[in-house]
């Protein structure tokens, strides 16, 4: 199984939040892909230098790798899946999120219940 983390799954995640426990086995699973988007470490970067988030986007980077995830780029097809998404989600970070785990496809883990709406592909932690 392919699965995409969310911005909050990430953090929740790697901080060993008790938000996650009810999908950890499934995120430890060896035969589970875990990927990362590159919007999120954008978002993450951008909400740090604006003091929304006290975290350090190099920091959060080294410890995707450590953990053995994988950093899934944004690519041309990721944005031609965006333009087709209705506006049912403001957060330009959440709806390119959502739009690479339709495009892939993977499953999508978060807490972001707006979500939802998007995708059968969305599973809420």
């Amino acid at each position: 199984m392919r699965l995409l983390l969310d911005t909050n799954a990430l953090l929740w995640t790697l901080a060993g939040s008790a938000r996650v426990a009810s999908v950890s086995g499934l995120i430890l699973s060896p035969e589970t892909e875990v990927f990362v988007s590159t919007a999120s470490f954008w978002e993450i970067a951008i909400k740090s230098s604006i003091g929304k988030l006290a975290v350090n986007v190099d920091e959060i980077r080294a410890a995707t790798g450590q953990s053995g995830f994988s950093e899934l780029p944004v690519l041309g097809v990721h944005c031609e899946q965006l333009a087709r998404l209705p506006l049912l989600h403001r957060d330009p970070f959440d709806r390119m999120i959502v739009a690479q785990a339709m495009a892939e496809p993977m499953r999508l883990l978060t807490g972001d219940s707006q979500l939802s709406a998007y995708t059968e592909l969305v599973q809420l932690i």
